[in-house]
């Protein structure tokens, strides 16, 4: 099982997740309440996270289009709805909605 530890605006946050998994939908299930306002359709950028250690996969053509179109993202930035989990990963998740002060949006579906 991947050891994930999550920095958010609450302090770190680490747990086990399942081989497979989005990264999404185990932070959130983690108490992680991360945004993701597409539904994990890698079209808003919501759900991105920076990737501070571990290997998150190869980026796909849709995460690496939308990415693209967004100015000033660090080098390292990925979005938790496209990372299907299968090695452990220290991020820092950049949108929460408890920050935001909005919903975190509709859930996203599992793969």
């Amino acid at each position: 099982m991947p050891q994930i530890v999550a920095n958010t605006a609450n302090g770190p946050v680490s747990f086990d997740a399942e081989i497979g998994r989005r990264l999404v939908l185990a932070l959130e299930d983690n108490g992680v309440d991360i945004l993701h306002r597409c539904g994990g359709n890698a079209r808003c950028t919501t759900c991105r996270i920076e990737l501070l250690s571990g290997d998150a996969g190869q980026m796909g053509p849709n995460e690496e289009a939308i990415l693209l179109t967004k100015a000033d993202l660090g080098p390292n930035t990925r979005l938790s709805c496209q990372i299907q989990l299968k090695n452990d990963l220290e991020v820092n998740v950049i949108n929460q909605a408890s920050v935001a002060g909005i919903d975190a949006g509709p859930r996203p579906e599992e793969w």
